[in-house]
């Protein structure tokens, strides 16, 4: 009765259950894995045609794409599955190295199913992406030059020395303090 549940029921239930998606998902996110050394000297090779692309289609791009090629976690993939197909098509119509193939699976069982080649793609899309110009401008806002530094420093040590001295004379003016009242 054993051996007749393991051999007919038990391989119909898991049939049932199993996911088609996740099967394909594992057999693409194998063949991607086989490639990915030769998705990297390719890049290294086109980084100077494709740079300007890649830094186009990123400027395209919405916010959530890029907060994702910055920061990549396989949650915001899942998350924003719609965005990462469409940069998808768009970074395998230019031929980013392994875009094609990862498109593809993406599209055949979902961004989410295949996160790991998507993040690889995309650490590798921010290589091609130049730092940000805003972002240096505020850093340059931030820290004030050494000469406004120095005169800001001896703005404060004049306001100490103000607030000292008038603490000074307050205690000068102020009558003695009186006994403390005997305790009944």
């Amino acid at each position: 009765m054993v051996n007749y549940w393991k051999s007919k029921v038990l391989p119909k239930i898991k049939k049932v259950f199993e996911n088609p998606k996740k099967a394909a998902a594992l057999e693409a996110c194998k063949a991607f894995d086989e490639s990915k050394e030769q998705y990297s000297k390719e890049c290294e090779e086109k980084k100077t045609d494709l740079e300007p692309k890649v830094t186009e289609i990123y400027q395209a791009s919405s916010t959530e794409i890029k907060a994702l090629i910055k920061e990549p976690t396989d949650a915001a993939v899942k998350k924003h599955s719609a965005a990462v197909q469409k940069f998808l098509d768009e970074l395998a119509k230019i031929d980013f190295p392994g875009s094609k193939s990862v498109s593809e699976a993406a599209t055949k069982v979902g961004p989410a199913y295949v996160s790991g080649p998507v993040l690889f793609v995309f650490e590798k899309v921010s290589t091609f992406i130049p730092a940000p110009v805003e972002e240096e401008k505020k850093e340059e806002e931030a820290a004030p030059p050494p000469a406004e530094a120095e005169s800001c420093a001896e703005e404060v040590k004049e306001k100490e020395i103000a607030v000292e001295a008038a603490v000074e004379e307050k205690v000068e003016d102020a009558p003695p303090a009186a006994a403390d009242p005997p305790k009944p």
